[in-house]
């Protein structure tokens, strides 16, 4: 298992590898444990060989902890805080959720699984009071995608979409003062079928990369997938850095919660290098799965 996750061989290996490749850092944790079993055996090659794949997978899952640098130059752009939340079906309370956003001074939120239902539900909740600018694509069951914005927003599609997959709408944030700003409100299809993995596979390659030079892009939302699936890590290599891993939070799991299940980390908010991570954090959203991720950013200066 430490070399395909080092390896990335899970972009060529079936289900339900992806899947399994969720829980590494539990297997990270538990690596030491059969190398000593194996030196109380005395059995030296087998210790060897399994202290070799405990420091692989120490290597792999380690760095996430330990906070990064600022960006060179460093912005000197106004703030911007993030919420992504999963809404589970758009089962989620609205009034929780409106009273999250307002009690985390929230100026952008991208949210996943809003349907008709969630999204009238949201506005009856008075989220349009607090964010008054959206680009809403509901969709029945855990289709549909938003954005919400203190600022002005502009369409720019849907690449979920465009794929006849769950959506994930993405909208340019006219922010005073800062470079112009994109964010993706991401939800590729769950890996947790055969069925499913092209569809996963395509909706986290359909993701823009950064442009050096061009608009600052932020991806926010249940991405299904964590930091040891090589298709988010080539996510990340299109010039992202995870929010969460450069504050050193990255082992903040998200999902599933109130459940038999360990927890990992599927939610995340990737970053333009050009933008600054001061906090990223997890909140709990009542009655659903999945925890809310919020960021707290600074964008260069426009």
């Amino acid at each position: 298992m430490a070399l395909v996750r080092w390896l990335g061989l899970d972009r060529a290996l079936p289900f339900p590898l992806v899947p399994v490749l969720a829980f590494t850092p539990y297997l990270a944790a538990a690596a030491p444990l059969p190398v000593l079993l194996a030196l109380l055996l005395r059995r030296w090659r087998t210790a060897v060989l399994g202290t070799l794949a405990a420091v692989l997978l120490a290597a792999l899952v380690l760095p996430r902890a330990v906070p990064a640098g600022p960006p060179d130059p460093a912005p000197t752009g106004p703030p911007l805080r993030v919420l992504t939340v999963n809404l589970h079906f758009g089962h989620a309370d609205p009034v929780e959720v409106v009273r999250l956003v307002e009690a985390e001074r929230v100026d952008l939120l991208a949210l996943q699984e809003v349907t008709p239902e969630a999204a009238e539900g949201l506005e009856h909740a008075g989220l349009g009071e607090v964010l008054p600018h959206a680009v809403t694509h509901a969709a029945p069951a855990a289709a549909g995608g938003a954005v919400h914005s203190r600022y002005p927003l502009t369409d720019l599609g849907d690449p979920g979409r465009d794929i006849e997959s769950l959506y994930m709408p993405q909208a340019r944030v006219d922010v005073p003062d800062a470079a112009p700003v994109e964010i993706t409100s991401v939800h590729p299809m769950s890996p947790r079928r055969p069925g499913s993995m092209p569809q996963w596979t395509a909706g986290l390659r359909a993701l823009p990369e950064t442009e050096p030079g061009g608009a600052v892009r932020i991806l926010a939302g249940d991405f299904n997938a964590t930091l040891d699936h090589a298709e988010l890590r080539a996510v990340l290599d299109g010039g992202y850095v995870d929010a969460a891993s450069a504050t050193g939070r990255g082992f903040e799991h998200t999902w599933p919660v109130r459940h038999p299940l360990p927890m990992v980390a599927i939610d995340h908010v990737l970053v333009d290098p050009r933008v600054g991570v001061e906090s990223a954090a997890v909140r709990e959203v009542p009655d659903i799965k999945h925890r809310a991720v919020l960021t707290e950013l600074v964008l260069p200066e426009g």
